[in-house]
Formats: C-alpha cells, sequence, structure tokens
C-alpha cells in the first residue's frame, strides 16, 4: 500500500508529507484547496506529464517521492519481472523535476520513464474525476472485459496479432504480385540484364577488400620500396660502411680477448648472436621488398578489377556479400515470373490459409470473450445493486465487425436498464452522469479483484449523486478499503463519514505567500469537517451534532 507522499515545490505546494493508512483514506477541503494539485503530484511520481510551470515559483526544483509497503508476494514476483526488488518490503518511486526535465528513480536507482509507469500500474489504479466519461465509447467496453478475463485471454490476443500479421503481410504481397503480361515481360528483361551483368562478373565474397587492400599496397610501394632500400643499404654487406661490415670488424677485435676471461667471452657471444639477429634481419626485410614488387600489367588489372566491383556496389549493394545476396533474391523473382501462374496461385492459397486462421482465431477469441462477459457482467450487476440501482439489468451484447482487426472480429457494448419494465438500451444513450459514475466505480471495484491492485484512488466518486445514492457509495468504498488500500477525494458528508483515516487539505497565506497543506483530523476534528460539509460556512451546534451521529452512526453500521 502507499504508506507516504512526499512534495516539495510544486504550485501552492512549499513542502508537505503525508502517511496514508490501511483501508479507506479521505481528503476533503475546500474548493481551490489544492486538492487537485496533490493528485497531480501522485500522477507526476507514477510518469505523468511534467511542464516546468508545475514548479512553484522562484523554486529550481520540484521533488515527489512515494513509498511503498509490498506485502503480497505475488506482487513481488510480478516486479522481480522488472529486475525490481523491494528492500525491507518497501519500495520508493521518486521524481525529481527540474526546468525542462526530470529524473525519475525506484530504491534510489534512475529508471527510464517507461519503467516507472510499468511498475506503477502494478501499485496504484487512479480513478479521475471525468473518467466515467470513457464509458461513453462502445470501444472501451471490450477494453475493460479483456482486463476481466486476463488469464483466459492473454495468449489468444497474443496468436490473434500474429495471425493477423500473417494474413496482412500475404494480402500485401499479393496485391503487390498482381502485374499484366506486358509488365510481367519487363521485369523479366530488367531482372535477366542485372542477373547477367553480376554473375558475368563471378564475384567471390570478400574479394573487394582483399583487392583494396592490394591495391593500397600497389599505390603505396614505390615510397615503401624506397625506405626498405636505404635501410637495406646500412644494414647489409651491399655497401661499405654497413652496420653489417662494421660488426663483422667488431666480432674480429672481440675474438682475441674472448678466451681472456668469462666477461670477454661473453661479449663476444653477444656480438656473435646480434650478428646473427642481423642476418636474420636483412633477409626478412629482402622478402619484404620483394613482397611490393609490382607490374605495371598486375597494377591495371587490379585497378579495372576495383572499377568493375564498384560499379556493381554502386547498382547493388556496399558490399560483394550484398551484391551476391541480391543476386539471389532476383534468382527467386525471376523464377517467380517465369512461372507467374503458378506463383500467383501458390500466393492466394498462402493468403487464403492465413485468413482461415486468422478468422479460426478471432471465432476462438469471441468464445472466450462471451462466457467471461457472462460473469463479468453479472459481478458488476451485482455491485451496482449495492450502489443503489435496486432494479438494474446489466448485460453485454457482441456483435462482428465488418472485418477482423488484430484485436479479432468482436464489437462489443454494455446495454442497460435501470427502470422496471424498461429494455436494456447501450449505456451511452442511457446512463446519467451520477449513473455513470456509479457505473465505472461498480466496474473499478471488479476489476481491481481481478488484478489485486493494493491502491486504488478515486478523485470525487461522488459526481453527480447525493442522498442515499451517497450513502451506498460511502458503503461500497468502506467495503473495497477492508480488501485494499483507498484514497478518496470527495465533498460529501455521507462518503467522509466512513473514513478509517480523515485529511484536510486547505490553503493558507502569509505574507503575501500562499501554500497548501494537509494533516490527519483526529476524531472531533473530523466531525468538525464533517459539519462544514453540512452546513458550508455557518456551523451551527445542531448542524455539530448531526455530523457526530452521522460519525457514529457510519461506526455502528
Amino acid at each position: 500500500m502507499l504508506q507516504n507522499l512526499h512534495v516539495k515545490n510544486l504550485a501552492l505546494i512549499d513542502e508537505i508529507e503525508v502517511d496514508f493508512q490501511p483501508g479507506l483514506n479521505i481528503l476533503t477541503g475546500e474548493t481551490g484547496a489544492g486538492k487537485s494539485i496533490l493528485l497531480g503530484s501522485i500522477h507526476l511520481a507514477l510518469g505523468g506529464r511534467y511542464s516546468a510551470d508545475m514548479l512553484r515559483k522562484g523554486a529550481k526544483f520540484g521533488l515527489v517521492e512515494l513509498m511503498f509497503s509490498i506485502e503480497n508476494p505475488q506482487l513481488e514476483k510480478e516486479l522481480e519481472a522488472f529486475d525490481i526488488f523491494p528492500e525491507g518490503g518497501m519500495l520508493i518511486l521518486s521524481r525529481k523535476l527540474m526546468e525542462g526535465r526530470s529524473i525519475s528513480k525506484i530504491n534510489g536507482e534512475t529508471v527510464t520513464m517507461g519503467l516507472l509507469r510499468d511498475v506503477a500500474s502494478l501499485l496504484i489504479d487512479i480513478h479521475e474525476q471525468h473518467e466515467h466519461q470513457r464509458l461513453l465509447n462502445k470501444r472501451n467496453h471490450l477494453t475493460f472485459l479483456d482486463l476481466y478475463a486476463k488469464e483466459q485471454i492473454d495468449a489468444p490476443k497474443r496468436k490473434m496479432k500474429e495471425v493477423y500479421r500473417i494474413y496482412q503481410e500475404c494480402s500485401r504481397e499479393l496485391a503487390e504480385s498482381g502485374m499484366d503480361e506486358k509488365e510481367r515481360r519487363k521485369e523479366i528483361d530488367l531482372t535477366e540484364f542485372e542477373l547477367n551483368e553480376i554473375e558475368g562478373a563471378h564475384l567471390r565474397a570478400g574479394e573487394d577488400e582483399e583487392l583494396e587492400t592490394l591495391y593500397h599496397r600497389m599505390t603505396e610501394s614505390r615510397n615503401i620500396t624506397e625506405g626498405i632500400g636505404e635501410a637495406y643499404q646500412y644494414t647489409s654487406e651491399s655497401s661499405q660502411g654497413n652496420a653489417s661490415d662494421l660488426l663483422s670488424r667488431a666480432i674480429r677485435s672481440l675474438q682475441e680477448i674472448a678466451d681472456c676471461d668469462e666477461t670477454g667471452s661473453a661479449l663476444y657471444g653477444q656480438l656473435v648472436e646480434i650478428d646473427s639477429l642481423l642476418n636474420d634481419f636483412n633477409r626478412e626485410l629482402s622478402d619484404y621488398a620483394k613482397s611490393f614488387e609490382f607490374s605495371e600489367e598486375e597494377f591495371h588489372e587490379t585497378e579495372n578489377r576495383l572499377n568493375e566491383i564498384n560499379h556493381l556496389k554502386a547498382k547493388y549493394g556496399n558490399t560483394v556479400s550484398e551484391i551476391l545476396e541480391y543476386a539471389e533474391v532476383k534468382r527467386k523473382r525471376l523464377n517467380e515470373l517465369e512461372h507467374y501462374e503458378s506463383y500467383i496461385g501458390e500466393l492466394q492459397k498462402k493468403t487464403d490459409a492465413a485468413q482461415k486462421r486468422m478468422y479460426e482465431c478471432a471465432e476462438k477469441l469471441s468464445k472466450i470473450r462471451k462466457k467471461a462477459a457472462v460473469s463479468f457482467t453479472k459481478e458488476i450487476k451485482k455491485d451496482l445493486k449495492d450502489l443503489n440501482f435496486l432494479d438494474v439489468q446489466f448485460e453485454m451484447q457482441f456483435s462482428e465487425e465488418a472485418k477482423p482487426s488484430s484485436n479479432g472480429i468482436d464489437d462489443a457494448e454494455f446495454f442497460i436498464s435501470t427502470n422496471p419494465g424498461e429494455p436494456a438500451k447501450p449505456m451511452g444513450s442511457t446512463a446519467s452522469g451520477g449513473e455513470l459514475s456509479r457505473i465505472m466505480l461498480a466496474i473499478k471495484t471488479v476489476l481491481a479483484d481481478k488484478e489485486d491492485t493494493p491502491t486504488l484512488i478515486f478523485d470525487e466518486i461522488d459526481s453527480g449523486i447525493s442522498g442515499i445514492t451517497a450513502g451506498k457509495v460511502a458503503e461500497k468504498l468502506h467495503i473495497i478499503g477492508q480488501k485494499r488500500q483507498v484514497i478518496c477525494i470527495t465533498h460529501l458528508p455521507q462518503i467522509a463519514a466512513v473514513a478509517d483515516a480523515h485529511y484536510l487539505i486547505e490553503k493558507s497565506t502569509s505574507a503575501n505567500i500562499t501554500k497548501t497543506g494537509i494533516s490527519q483530523l483526529d476524531e472531533e476534528a473530523s466531525v468538525g469537517e464533517l459539519a462544514r460539509l453540512l452546513g458550508g460556512a455557518s456551523v451551527t451546534k445542531r448542524i455539530l451534532e448531526s455530523a457526530r451521529e452521522m460519525k457514529e452512526l457510519a461506526k455502528s453500521e
């Protein structure tokens, strides 16, 4: 669950830190006190969009930190898949915000924004203020169903995407292969010309690199042979005063004293060894010089061959290997063109087979969805009754798209009837704003049970409701809070009354500086805040008593 939130230098927030509790955490406050800023801070820590104007005026950086306690072994395994390991059962997500950029970290290690979002999705599910509007788009209905049936549906959906991709490739190849006899003949002539040109060159893999090395040696041979000749002149016996001649004289001089003592003998031996090494060097130098002896004919042959290869490179590939690969592709294409009817027939069979597999996968996926939809809508209907939909019909109706897509062939939509005797109609054209809000709460409740998200955040789930319905929503939130942590921003006293932990967000001004703060309320302060929600600016003794009674009634229930 989310244990701690720390925010610094964001909008009206100078610095706040709050410890959240298990169960239902309720946040209340005057309009404009900064509730949306607080929720926005959590969004930023989870990888939300950031701009420099979010920083507090005059601040060089902003900081948001979320500390989670990880208590679920299954969640630990899912985190391990991202190479994320809680330390002492704790996980800290942080984001430092600077002008034009931000740095995200998990347990002190810098991570990418993508990884931050992936990890966040395992820890928190945020239901924003107008999220129920998503229900107006029926495409989202199928998304909710797929989330509900994730375990059964993920593998078939991956299979569907793959077979759809294969079908698209086959269809595209078939469409691109269509041509008349004149076009076929023209392409055959061009392909034969290219193959003849490549095959006539009798290329060998790696030949271009060998020739370029040889050509470089040839063009540099004059300078190299001059240097070698001069070195050979100084070291060999071919001229007077060379190293070899002088070394022979030194050997003769030392030979007479070699037998006098051990030192003389050792020096004589070293000099003889040097003379032997010099002779070996001269032989190798001579051989090296011979390797740079090229005839004009050899040079021109090498140059012409390189020109021929470079001409082919300019047309067919950057290396000889690429040219040979190009030729192989053209041979295959020439065979297709020469046996065009057979080729098109095989391609048509391949496309038909891919289409058949695609429809089979789509039908299999549809069956899984339709079966899952029965239990999904049944669970939603149960939760809707808990939310004061007393006589509700709720179902999911399926039809087929004109053509399959990578997501299958299903066109699904929620249908609902909230009045006895009336048939179920499409949700988007039937439900009011307040009803949509409660329906989304029911869907979130069912999906949360499936996904086992440890923390749920609801931003003004009370939109468009009041009275008995508000009490029902409060009961539902409290029930969810018994299974997982819930953080809820609300304006309704009925919902605030059932809080396990109640927080007040308020704005204060001092020395022309405005700040937003948050504090956890004790029992008496919570009653006072309930009274404000009930009575507004004028809180009378009777309103205060009503607030206390509402709090006590919520406890007893």
